[in-house]
């Protein structure tokens, strides 16, 4: 249809699925190889011809992924059923537009789980042992606007203030989390691909969890967050934080309610540490986990 159509760039409107989608497109739109030969896995990205790309305006229409300032797409191999990040640093969009009142009409459930992957891309940037204190600070940053502003937003859509402070957070998440992610992410990303829940309500459930697992090379650095964000009780008050938040956001506190049992435990584990989040774990993310 780009072909048809002699056009000269995409036009990427949408949630992050849209976003990735857009870019992908853009990405392939001159290429002679198959998608999957660009996938984030040492150099492929060199093998992509960036004269033949095409430029991206990206307008999000909810406030999570944060694809709209990011270098990739997560693209759902159906065939084999994986998520694969595929890179190229001249995917990130020429131009982005970031207008609140797109996000307005967003139903409860999905600000809910929008905003827990923003939340869950600052917090695993913020945890992360690679030394990058730009994206640590931004992603400190985005966790308060966070806190401030994403129950506000689920309650009342029409917040135009609170929904502009949740696409900033967003974006501000995505930018982050180039300093890497984590176990939420590495465990999300097999579990979407299988059981085709929402990545954000996935990262959700497991958030309280990847921070107790990780709790002993993350409670300093949580318990400076949380004297920043004036939560009492260092680690475990950021833990209640965390789990009323999600109970004032009616999303799931089990993977069981999310209709997931134990019978894929073992695929899921083995994809779960080939994940490219994994590697950026704080704490040695391990099949027996």
């Amino acid at each position: 249809a780009f072909k048809a159509g002699q056009h000269d760039g995409v036009i990427a409107f949408g949630g992050g699925s849209a976003l990735d989608a857009g870019k992908a497109i853009a990405l392939m739109v001159g290429q002679d190889r198959p998608l999957w030969d660009f996938e984030d896995v040492g150099d492929n990205w060199t093998r992509v011809n960036v004269s033949a790309m095409a430029p991206v305006l990206a307008i999000p229409t909810t406030a999570g992924t944060g694809s709209e300032v990011g270098r990739a797409s997560v693209i759902t191999d159906a065939e084999k059923q994986v998520k694969k990040i595929i890179f190229h640093p001249k995917m990130l969009p020429a131009m982005v537009i970031l207008d609140p009142e797109l996000t307005v009409g967003l139903p409860k459930l999905l600000t809910a789980a929008t905003g827990m992957d923003a939340l869950s891309h600052c917090l695993e940037a913020y945890c992360s042992n690679y030394y990058h204190p730009m994206a640590e600070g931004i992603a400190l940053e985005g966790i308060r606007l966070i806190k401030e502003n994403l129950i506000q937003a689920y309650k009342d859509g029409s917040d135009l203030e609170a929904r502009t402070h949740m696409l900033v957070a967003s974006a501000m998440g995505a930018t982050a989390f180039q300093r890497g992610l984590g176990a939420m992410h590495a465990l999300a990303h097999p579990l979407g691909a299988i059981y085709d829940i929402h990545h954000g309500r996935l990262n959700a459930v497991l958030m309280p969890y990847v921070l107790l697992a990780n709790r002993s090379e993350i409670e300093n650095k949580i318990e400076r967050l949380a004297n920043y964000l004036s939560i009492a009780n260092g680690f475990d008050g950021f833990l209640d934080w965390i789990e009323q938040m999600r109970l004032e956001l009616g999303i799931e506190n089990t993977l069981s309610q999310l209709g997931i049992d134990h019978s894929q435990i073992d695929r899921l584990a083995k994809m779960a540490t080939e994940d490219a989040a994994a590697a950026s774990n704080t704490v040695l993310f391990t099949f027996e986990q």
